[in-house]
């Protein structure tokens, strides 16, 4: 059979559609892989564009890959090519060599990023609560120092510099773990380092504008007593000792501590002073041995279990000493300082555990779980404010984590070993991290 003159003309013209449909839905993949994230800096010192400040783009979906950089223009603007556009990214901003950081997660086309000038001191700068908590068992006594260090300094700025906070650790303390968290963060590790000073520390840790939380985890010799003195370098709102109510405390000459009896756990001492000023007498004597116990009333018996780099623990109440909230029909004593001393410890600094763990020292790692192990987390605000956290602030803190063992891995302070069996917990736990933020979003 023969086609007709019409249908032979026809089919060069439908071929010719079929092409240039083809090639149209090819430059429509080819933009939606290389998709634009754009945004601006502001500077909220002056409340103008940061222009020159450096900005960099990070893959979240192979660890910490950097995917591209530029530089803030004249009006704090920039724009980033995503050659992965299905996968989150973090954008670091550098000002004056201090990072902030902004998550974007799949989907983001802006954002914003703000940052502060940099000074090396800062006046608004003060310390809410210093808490140091206690147990022994044996000839070991551990110990846990926090800091909650607010900067409410106006115009906003950062306080950075070579010993930018600086504290004491007791005569003979050996530091195990040390942590600092920003706000609205999640804690991450960052080095206490000695000073020239014998049992002076210091943290080389940015303050900006809003709380940063500081704790050092530490143990020292122990003949069942310990004379201690603090050396604040600070006054603080509260100065917090808390320790089982199987040890003994007695405060020193001149010291004003006020007890504290917490309703909801009876086995633990809480001493606390007020509005303390440096130079104010604040040394005490604890003795005897001890642990607090969680919730269900044991003192330590059960060893607590960490998710690798996953910085939370299952199957159990997370807070030290299984920990605390208001009793019913009563009124709280600890009421006002509950988020200082006990109520946010709930994730575990993974490094810190197997740390302790693995050290095998004389004294039974089970009996120093529920107080030591597990108390690594900084105080948070209270709940009503904590719920309001996204789950970007896991993925955040992972970063923060990378960032850090990658610094360590260049700077060769780790073995290959070490980096490479860290580097996979760290990718793991953020690959589950990423599946449950995408769940959400969808």
């Amino acid at each position: 059979m023969r086609l007709s003159p019409t249908s032979e003309q026809a089919r060069p013209v439908r071929s010719s559609g079929i092409v240039r449909c083809l090639i149209f839905l090819l430059c429509i993949c080819g933009t939606a892989s290389a998709q634009t994230l754009t945004g601006t800096v502001t500077n909220a010192t002056t409340n103008k564009p940061a222009s020159g400040d450096d900005v960099v783009l990070l893959s979240l979906s192979q660890g910490m890959q950097e995917a591209g950089r530029t530089t803030a223009d004249a009006k704090g603007s920039f724009s980033l090519k995503l050659d992965d556009g299905s996968g989150p990214h973090l954008v670091r901003v550098i000002h004056q060599g201090v990072t902030y950081h902004r998550m974007a997660p799949p989907g983001t086309t802006s954002v914003e990023v703000q940052v502060y000038d940099v000074a090396k001191k800062v006046i608004g700068i003060g310390v809410t609560a210093d808490v140091m908590r206690f147990q022994a068992q044996g000839n070991e006594l551990q110990g846990i120092r926090l800091f909650a260090v607010n900067n409410t300094s106006n115009p906003p700025r950062t306080q950075m510099n070579d010993q930018n906070f600086e504290f004491y650790l007791p005569d003979g303390a050996t530091v195990d773990q040390a942590m600092a968290m920003t706000a609205g963060g999640q804690p991450i590790n960052s080095s206490a380092v000695p000073q020239k000073e014998k049992n002076r520390y210091a943290f080389i840790f940015p303050l900006r504008p809003g709380e940063t939380q500081f704790q050092v985890a530490f143990h020292m010799p122990y003949q069942g007593q310990a004379s201690i003195n603090p050396r604040a370098l600070y006054g603080a709102q509260h100065f917090v000792v808390m320790l089982p109510k199987t040890m003994h405390f007695t405060a020193g000459q001149g010291a004003s501590f006020q007890s504290m009896q917490d309703p909801q756990q009876s086995d633990a001492v809480v001493e606390v002073i007020s509005n303390s000023t440096v130079g104010q007498p604040m040394d005490f004597t604890i003795a005897g041995t001890g642990a607090l116990a969680d919730s269900s009333g044991s003192s330590g018996g059960a060893q607590a279990s960490a998710e690798v780099g996953g910085g939370g623990t299952v199957g159990r109440d997370n807070r030290p000493g299984g920990g605390l909230g208001p009793p019913i029909d009563a009124p709280d004593p600890l009421e006002k300082y509950r988020w200082y001393i006990l109520g946010g410890f709930a994730v575990v600094l993974t490094a810190g555990a197997i740390y302790i763990v693995g050290r095998q020292r004389t004294v039974s790692v089970a009996n120093i779980a529920p107080a030591d192990v597990e108390v690594v987390k900084l105080p948070r605000p209270p709940k009503s404010k904590a719920e309001v956290r996204s789950s970007s602030m896991l993925l955040d803190a992972l970063k923060e984590e990378l960032f850090q063992l990658e610094l360590e891995h260049k700077q060769g302070s780790i073995s290959q070993k070490e980096y490479e069996k860290a580097k996979a917990a760290l990718d793991q736990t953020l690959e589950r991290a990423l599946k449950r933020n995408t769940a959400k979003v969808t």
